[in-house]
């Protein structure tokens, strides 16, 4: 699930929430913002560093990488270091590579449940689908101003693995800065996404 797709422009969450209420009516204005500034991003690129903590390890595995978006069925989830490997995703079909092996493998996305489940949650979250979102979620406000949202899953086969996870927003709401994902045994990822680029044309043979 960092797998999934997530403040303040450096990439940790504020300590200063707001006292957000969380109403149906406060909920509805904010999605609709998101929802509003996400019709205006047609593509995405960023940095990112994916922080790994693990009760049963001291040092904290860290990764980075690269990620592309381009509405609205393509992306791409590369890692850079410390091993070179990654997906990419065209409409209904994928590819992924691993750097150490040189292999490449092309298949229909629905073929592996792990990349299908984070391109549907990467395409929910860049249209802002708070509708479909809310059928797997609670969602709520913990600050507005930026947005920052606690998501604690529905469904039961979600529950076991997943506490909840955060998602921050940069201050225009254009995009992602922060995600973090707790799951239900105290182990949580953090991913930082930063030199942010939008709406600059991206080639289709990155995702091809």
């Amino acid at each position: 699930i960092i797998f999934l797709i997530l403040l303040l422009p450096g990439g940790v969450f504020s300590s200063q929430l707001q006292n957000v209420r969380n109403s149906p009516e406060d909920k509805d204005r904010i999605f609709s913002e998101l929802a509003t500034a996400a019709t205006k991003v047609t593509s995405l690129e960023s940095d990112f560093v994916q922080e790994r903590y693990l009760s049963m390890l001291e040092d904290v595995l860290i990764s980075r990488g690269r990620f592309y978006y381009k509405k609205r069925d393509r992306l791409r989830w590369e890692l850079t270091k410390p091993v070179s490997s990654g997906f990419a995703v065209s409409g209904k079909k994928a590819k992924r590579w691993d750097g150490k092996s040189s292999r490449t493998q092309t298949f229909e996305v629905y073929r592996v449940p792990f990349i299908q489940l984070f391109t549907d949650q990467v395409f929910a979250w860049a249209t802002a689908d708070f509708k479909q979102l809310q059928k797997n979620y609670k969602i709520d406000v913990l600050s507005n101003s930026p947005v920052d949202l606690k998501l604690v899953p529905i469904r039961s086969q979600e529950k076991k693995y997943l506490a909840h996870f955060r998602i921050a927003f940069a201050a225009d709401a254009s995009h992602v800065n922060t995600v973090e994902v707790h799951e239900t045994g105290g182990d949580f990822t953090r991913i930082r996404f930063f030199n942010t680029i939008i709406n600059t044309p991206l080639p289709n043979t990155l995702f091809d």
